[in-house]
């Protein structure tokens, strides 16, 4: 029996759909519940898409799910998966400690350390706080004022975890583009004025700073997700007038646009991640000439990548049409049950 948490966005409607298409044996759970692992008493997987800006899978998803994967229950995402989602310091950490192709990344924990850096570094850099996804938290620092700036904030009052100038601006632009309605334009305001849940819940980010190498002369980055043993990917072009790509909305999906060296890596990374489900993000460097992993995550807009024509193997061998990623994600639990 699969235990499935029906998010009201996520991957949860489609891992349903193919479990009752394929007769697989499944319940909906309510993990907000306080008798959740009674709940689960006759299951021996859950799968939840849990969400980084929702303020209470903030609180207590990822300690739930290693804590039923501790008991011998199957999860998704499992740890290796998700102990990382929406953690830029632990993904520089990771990816540094495994060899993996990562950009850059440069983190202090003391003002007096970071300001010494910024003396030494050149520019520009790339300001991050640790959480964020579509581009949010991230800013182009051109400047060492700019940085020491940042820094100051950073060890003072901190960074509120929304960003209400940046959260208008981003609607905005998706408004004129057709991509956001009137409504959009009005929760963003309305935002603006009482924050997020989650931005309260969370408080403000301080106590680091966090830089990354600005990879020049990238007009786009490649999103390669890896699950299991397949992969697909897009190519994102960066905004108009910015340097991010991620979030843009501007995609291009032609098997031709993404350079096969990027699934190569994200298979083999995940292969030493351990991981059965990554999404990588990479820029190109024109000086090193390779290729470089900027984040990683495990969730991932579902709907973006319908159009995407095909799928590579783990042996990169293309595979022509249609799929559901979701209904990959139930598939590796069955196989995961059935080898154990």
């Amino acid at each position: 029996m699969i235990g499935i948490h029906n998010s009201p966005s996520g991957f949860s409607n489609d891992w349903i759909k193919y479990c009752e298409d394929h007769h697989i044996p499944y319940k909906i759970i309510n993990c907000y519940q306080s008798d959740i692992v009674e709940q689960l008493e006759d299951c021996n997987a859950l799968l939840w898409h849990h969400h980084h800006t929702d303020a209470k899978d903030f609180l207590f998803a990822k300690e739930l799910l290693f804590g039923l994967e501790q008991s011998g229950k199957q999860v998704f995402p499992e740890f290796n998966s998700g102990w990382h989602f929406d953690d830029k310091l632990g993904q520089k950490y990771l990816l540094e400690a495994i060899g993996a192709p990562v950009c850059p990344t440069y983190v202090f924990y003391e003002k007096s350390e970071a300001l010494h850096w910024i003396t030494k570094t050149t520019f520009p850099k790339v300001f991050k706080l640790r959480g964020g996804a579509g581009s949010n938290n991230v800013k182009l620092v051109r400047s060492e004022a700019q940085a020491r700036s940042l820094i100051g904030q950073a060890f003072g009052k901190g960074f509120p975890n929304y960003d209400k100038w940046g959260d208008w601006k981003e609607n905005w632009r998706r408004f004129r583009m057709g991509k956001a309605t009137h409504i959009d334009l009005l929760k963003s305001i309305r935002r603006g004025i009482v924050s997020t849940r989650f931005a309260r819940t969370r408080g403000p980010e301080k106590g680091y700073a966090l830089f990354q190498a600005f990879i020049a002369k990238n007009d786009s980055d490649i999103r390669v997700v890896v699950i299991g043993n397949r992969a697909f990917a897009i190519k994102r072009i960066v905004r108009e007038g910015d340097f991010r790509a991620s979030g843009s909305g501007l995609i291009r999906y032609e098997k031709e646009e993404i350079p096969m060296e990027t699934i190569r890596i994200a298979f083999e990374v995940s292969e030493r991640l351990k991981a059965s489900c990554v999404a990588y993000d990479f820029v190109y460097d024109h000086v090193t000439a390779q290729f470089l992993i900027v984040e990683i995550n495990y969730g991932f807009a579902l709907e973006v990548y319908f159009p995407c024509p095909g799928y590579w193997d783990r042996q990169l061998n293309w595979h022509e049409g249609a799929f559901n990623s979701a209904h990959w994600m139930v598939e590796e639990i069955l196989a995961q049950q059935a080898i154990e």
